[in-house]
């Protein structure tokens, strides 16, 4: 089971990002009756979810696979933000070493990290380093001057758009390491060396490539990209205790921080939480979305690990849900990820005569999906198209590759994770954060607007470079085992996503460093995804996620 958790009601915090638009209330609901200010916390909107399939953090009876949430955890109201939204880099980078200096004495005020052979965090964290690889080193990786950090990411193919991650990290890394942002408490003053590797997606090849950053190139920390390649490496990186951190995939199984303490997932809520997104999309909306007493449900499943995950957690959503029991048929169609076309599997999808249409793929895919309703008829017919949010940003529906004027893409649905959008110069015009990045982007040569998942890239690099910091300001200065303490510690705030999301993890406890989710619409007129809601911030609601490979499960 994916950790069903059961709930009925709880408040999310209401966030009104940049120009009263980004992440603001549309017209509808109790949001109307709110009011806002730029980037300030104004008051609560409660969300009914009768189930919330989180394979994620928070407390529970271990004893069970459905762990039950204390509802008075869930119905607490949210308070205005202790500090205003920055306006300048000057004052987001105060804001940063405050929020550097605070975990640092919680740190070293818990008596957390290392003590001889084992690494110690808040709520239960033990890591026993006596139990590494033989020949593990806490400073390989390092030398006096320099910080080798590895990757294994997708540059080709077709979900080569991820690529871009890589381009903005290694742009951050840069401007951190020419600010001399790396100093450690021992005095030494390193850059970061970011070597990428192209896998192309695929397992098989990133395997190798893993094994040549960790014997060969020695990395300190490594990267994976993809569910299929770091389910079959996350295991190796933990066993040789390297840090492997944001995994680039919102699998459940990374927020395992009792037995896989060295990896962390995406910056963004995991694909069950999502999954139980579009659960409780449906249970809202299924009087609009039924046919004669009915939902149809038709969803286009990427067939490896990835997309098994999110059609196992709306199923289990489904057949949990009192409200939807019997009331919802749901079929699906699998694909393959390096698959040139879809249209076989979208054309059986089509003649079902679906009433919510769900794409649980990634990269070209999804904008195939796109094109491929609008030629076969399910853009005019299904009530509810939706998006995944590893397709979110506009790189993969905007008329750039779906064509013409871009109406294929329009009103379609997506839950995203609160991420920023980079080509959206409008919203963002006064956003320091985003100006900043767009010229870093610019003085390496690289167009800010060719990609949605550049600003995406960057909520990946940004937290690992505070990471490092902060792991290089505890005793004994930048080691893997200060980055670990670093890492399970983490609580900061993003310039990369809405104001007044956190990112944040805690120690054992809470496995998921973001866990937010905004249902959005696409305009294809103004070429943007637009909120349609509320932010639902689901920070340290999650169960951690003990992953059973054999069983394809969190284990019980």
């Amino acid at each position: 089971m994916l950790h069903p958790v059961n709930i009925s009601r709880f408040s999310s915090a209401l966030y009104c990002d940049p120009v009263n638009r980004r992440g603001c209330p549309s017209d509808q609901g109790e949001a109307q009756d709110m009011k806002f200010q730029r980037g300030r916390v104004m008051g609560t909107v409660t969300v009914g979810f009768a189930l919330v399939a989180a394979a994620c953090g928070g407390g529970g009876d271990e004893s069970s696979s459905v762990i039950g949430v204390d509802k008075d955890d869930l119905q607490s109201t949210a308070t205005t933000a202790a500090v205003k939204e920055p306006t300048t880099m000057e004052e987001w980078e105060k804001l940063w070493e405050t929020e550097r200096a605070a975990m640092v004495k919680a740190i070293k005020g818990g008596g957390y990290g290392k003590s001889g052979t084992t690494v110690k965090g808040m709520n239960g964290m033990s890591v026993d380093l006596s139990k590494c690889a033989a020949g593990w080193s806490d400073t390989e990786g390092l030398t006096d001057t320099s910080i080798k950090v590895g990757a294994s990411i997708v540059q080709s193919g077709t979900l080569a758009e991820y690529g871009n991650y890589g381009k903005s990290i290694d742009v951050l890394f840069k401007y951190y390491s020419a600010k001399g942002a790396f100093k450690d408490s021992t005095g030494k003053t390193r850059t970061v060396e970011y070597i990428q590797k192209d896998d192309g997606y695929d397992a098989n090849r990133a395997i190798p490539i893993v094994d040549e950053l960790l014997d060969s190139t020695k990395a300190f920390a490594i990267w994976t990209l993809g569910t299929p390649a770091t389910l079959k490496l996350y295991d190796k990186l933990n066993s040789r205790c390297v840090p492997h951190p944001l995994a680039m995939t919102a699998h459940p199984a990374w927020g395992d921080p009792m037995t896989k303490p060295w990896t962390s997932g995406a910056p963004v809520a995991s694909y069950t939480t999502e999954a139980l997104f579009w659960g409780d999309y449906v249970e809202k909306n299924f009087d609009k979305l039924a046919t004669n007493g009915k939902v149809t449900v038709a969803a286009l499943v990427m067939n490896n690990d990835f997309g098994k995950v999110y059609n196992q957690g709306f199923k289990e959503y489904l057949a949990n849900s009192a409200a939807l029991k019997g009331k919802v048929e749901y079929l699906t169609e699998q694909i393959e990820p390096q698959a040139p076309t879809i249209t076989d599997a979208m054309t059986t999808l089509a003649s079902k005569n679906a009433d919510v249409f769900i794409a649980m793929t990634a990269g070209t895919s999804c904008t195939q999906a796109n094109t491929e309703a609008a030629r076969n008829g399910m853009k005019g017919k299904v009530k509810a198209l939706f998006y995944p949010n590893t397709c979110g940003g506009t790189s993969f529906i905007g008329k750039e590759k779906v064509g013409g004027d871009g109406s294929a893409g329009d009103g379609w649905l997506i839950y995203e994770g609160g991420l920023k959008e980079i080509k959206d110069t409008v919203a963002y015009a006064n956003d320091p954060w985003m100006k900043f990045l767009r010229a870093e982007l610019e003085k390496a040569g690289i167009n800010p607007s060719s990609s949605s998942l550049l600003g995406h890239g960057a909520a990946y690099g940004w937290p690992v470079a505070q990471m490092l910091i902060v792991a290089g300001e505890l005793e004994g200065g930048l080691t893997r085992s200060n980055f670990l303490t670093a890492m399970r510690h983490f609580n900061m705030t993003p310039p990369t996503h809405f104001w007044g999301i956190k990112s944040q993890l805690q120690g054992g406890q809470d496995g998921y460093i973001n866990e937010a989710g905004v249902l959005s619409k696409f305009n294809a007129a103004k070429q943007l995804w637009e909120p349609q809601g509320n932010i639902i911030d689901l920070n340290g609601k999650s169960k951690n996620c003990a992953w059973d490979t054999a069983a394809g499960n969190c284990k019980a």
